[in-house]
């Protein structure tokens, strides 16, 4: 007989060790519980001894197997009965979510000069301050208990524009910038989105984002990020939202209001004549800083140049501070070239000006970019003779963002 147990005991164990990672509570206690009756008479002791299950746990499945032969046993999912399992800590402890939320949310909910307050609220700092509250429990606890409170780990995000201009100030603004803009369409005149994105560094350094490549054969790239020889470039850019097409000059040298205006002019000679011909006036949406800013003196002047050159008004309506990523080029244009040249390193110039030139997407983008290695002086000052030459006109609806820049009758520019 000793013989015929040791045989048993060797093949459940074969058995139960294979189909164990496999079972939950109730399939567990289904399994035993049947290996037990099919044993006979002391099957539920050498069950318990074979597998380290305990007897209750054996007689309750004999139970439920018992109520299912007699079609007694319930039908739902459920692994243990209604109240089975160990108390929750907040049943166990009443005043931990209150406790808990306090020190989450302390300028909120309780004392703003906790310790928290000033550091970060890690799960274990959590569980190391209510354990000096005397709540005896471990970081992973804090998780579920945060869970139960509706907490998550949040990143920032970005929504607030400032306290310089209202929501009924900027809100304003962008109906303005529709409504002129859609007239400016309707009449076939050109309306153009302006900005400047990043400068890059050129060289064998890291690019944002990822491409497929060979598994365990990244692109090798230098260990740091600082400018080399080949230095940075300025990438000014002009999209024309009516035809979907952009320009970029890609500048060697500085972000000024002179290389930003000469950047429009570029598109102008490049793309716009071929696809406006003559015009009588055209509508530029800028930031409201930086070299296209609506208080640079500079920028105005060298849109009086380009509007005596063109022979044709320049209506410039800037968005409100802090409201750049609404300006169309920032998701019309830029974000595609960002996505086209993602993991690849911008080795030289003409790498910038081939990946920009074939950016495209499913709605027809067409950009074209080129270099311009003219050296922009900065600091150059307009002063106030000629600021006041500037045939300037405000419009009556926030002037300082609205303004209208005419040609100058008989002069030609410098």
């Amino acid at each position: 007989m000793a013989t015929v147990v040791k045989e048993w005991e060797k093949e459940i164990k074969k058995k139960f060790k294979q189909i164990e990672p496999s079972l939950n509570e109730k399939t567990r206690r289904i399994w035993v519980a049947t290996e037990a009756l099919s044993l006979g008479r002391g099957g539920i002791s050498l069950i318990h001894r074979f597998t380290g299950i305990s007897r209750p746990t054996i007689y309750a499945g004999i139970e439920e197997l018992s109520k299912k032969k007699k079609k007694k046993i319930s039908t739902d999912k459920r692994i243990r009965k209604a109240g089975g399992g160990a108390k929750k800590i907040s049943e166990k402890y009443p005043d931990i979510l209150p406790a808990l939320e306090n020190l989450v949310e302390p300028t909120a909910k309780g004392d703003p000069m906790s310790t928290l307050r000033w550091s970060s609220k890690s799960l274990r700092r959590l569980s190391n301050a209510l354990k000096i509250q005397g709540f005896s429990v471990g970081h992973n606890v804090v998780g579920d208990l945060l869970k139960e409170l509706n907490y998550s780990l949040q990143l920032n995000r970005k929504e607030q524009e400032g306290s310089s201009v209202s929501r009924e100030e900027r809100d304003a603004q962008f109906m303005h910038i529709n409504a002129t803009a859609g007239q400016f369409l309707q009449e076939r005149c050109p309306v153009l989105s302006v900005d400047t994105k990043k400068k890059e560094i050129i060289g064998n350094y890291k690019n944002g984002g990822r491409e497929y490549k060979k598994a365990g054969q990244p692109e090798e790239v230098n260990v740091h990020d600082f400018p080399g020889k080949e230095g940075k470039v300025v990438p000014y850019g002009v999209y024309d939202i009516g035809k979907n097409k952009g320009w970029v000059s890609v500048g060697m040298s500085s972000d000024t209001s002179t290389f930003a205006v000469n950047a429009i002019r570029s598109w102008w000679s490049e793309m716009g004549v071929k696809e406006y011909g003559q015009i009588s006036k055209l509508m530029i949406t800028a930031d409201c800083g930086g070299s296209n800013g609506y208080r640079v003196r500079l920028w105005k002047w060298e849109l009086q140049k380009l509007a005596n050159e063109l022979n044709a008004e320049i209506h410039v309506l800037h968005f409100p501070p802090g409201t750049s990523k609404w300006n169309k080029i920032e998701h019309k244009m830029f974000s595609y070239i960002t996505q086209n040249w993602r993991g690849k390193p911008l080795i030289t110039k003409e790498t910038v000006v081939n990946l920009i030139c074939n950016t495209t997407t499913t709605k027809g983008l067409e950009i074209k970019a080129q270099l311009d290695g003219r050296a922009y002086e900065t600091g150059v000052e307009v002063d106030d003779e000629a600021f006041s030459a500037i045939c300037i006109t405000h419009d009556d609806f926030r002037g300082n963002w609205n303004y209208k820049i005419s040609p100058m009758k008989n002069v030609k520019s410098s």
